[in-house]
């Protein structure tokens, strides 16, 4: 869920444009996040280019991911770079998990990344895990790389995995990319127990929405610590979610963001920028 752009098989998407709203107290989550019947509904799968990107869509104009076909395992959205952000506080991941596959591109870079480390995509709608394998360039499983159709809920309240995770990467929109499919305080509690005890979860939220407020919320209710980095693109904003709220030493921060950049190209100083600017405002 990105920005706008015409896939090759759709029209424009004909919702109504969203609003912004201040984060909801503590007290109305119940009544904000009332449990639903998850019944999967598979939008068809269709693809665009242009400029030498690829992009990914749910047959609407909203772009689910991107790849530079030159350069596969690049992280081309600034929105998925920023989902990269917990790489500031953690340089030796042991395992990584990605909700939502997308293009594979958060999945890629981290396999390609971190060599010694585990990565997990979950991903439940089938046409994606397919198209990504053939279109995104996406690795068959090994013995480090496990792509798996399962429902993102269905893997958190999995007892098996909690305590596991030490980097959580969340992004499950659908094709009317009216906010994140999964948003209640019980998901983002079990997604808090998947973490180890110092883990971190990002989490892409659509920042110009309702369900902004409604996430947020959420999340303060589960985890100690919440920084949301600054808006990008159409009105992503991806929030960092702490287990255990962190030491914020900015210029430790800044000499970290520069060694990911001589490392990944990544415009890893922004995210800092980013941090620093929440800290000022608490």
């Amino acid at each position: 869920m990105l920005i706008k752009r015409k896939s090759i098989e759709a029209d424009a998407n004909s919702k109504a444009g969203p609003s912004r709203k201040k984060t909801a107290t503590l007290a109305s989550l119940k009544q904000l996040a009332s449990p639903k019947q998850r019944k999967p509904k598979f939008a068809p799968v269709t693809l665009s280019e242009q400029f030498g990107v690829r992009y990914l869509h749910f047959g609407t104009e909203w772009v689910q991911g991107a790849m530079r076909i030159s350069k596969p395992d690049w992280i081309e959205l600034e929105y998925a770079q920023q989902m990269m952000a917990w790489m500031l506080f953690n340089d030796k991941p042991q395992h990584i998990v990605q909700l939502g596959l997308g293009t594979g591109a958060l999945t890629k870079f981290a396999y390609r990344r971190f060599a010694e480390a585990r990565v997990t995509a979950v991903e439940l709608n089938p046409a994606v895990l397919a198209i990504c394998a053939s279109m995104f360039k996406l690795p068959a499983s090994d013995a480090r790389l496990n792509v798996i159709e399962m429902d993102a809920l269905d893997y958190v309240n999995d007892e098996e995995h909690h305590g596991t995770i030490d980097a959580l990467q969340v992004d499950l929109y659908d094709a009317t990319a009216r906010g994140p499919v999964l948003d209640t305080p019980e998901f983002y509690q079990a997604c808090a127990a998947c973490l180890t005890p110092d883990g971190i979860m990002t989490v892409n939220l659509f920042g110009d929405h309702p369900s902004y407020a409604r996430n947020l919320s959420a999340m303060h209710y589960a985890f100690d610590t919440v920084i949301s980095l600054p808006e990008v693109h159409d009105g992503n904003v991806i929030a960092i979610a702490f287990n255990t709220t962190p030491e914020l030493d900015i210029p430790a921060l800044y000499e970290r963001a520069a060694q990911i950049t001589a490392a990944t190209k990544l415009p890893a100083k922004s995210w800092g920028n980013g941090i620093k600017a929440w800290q000022a405002q608490q």
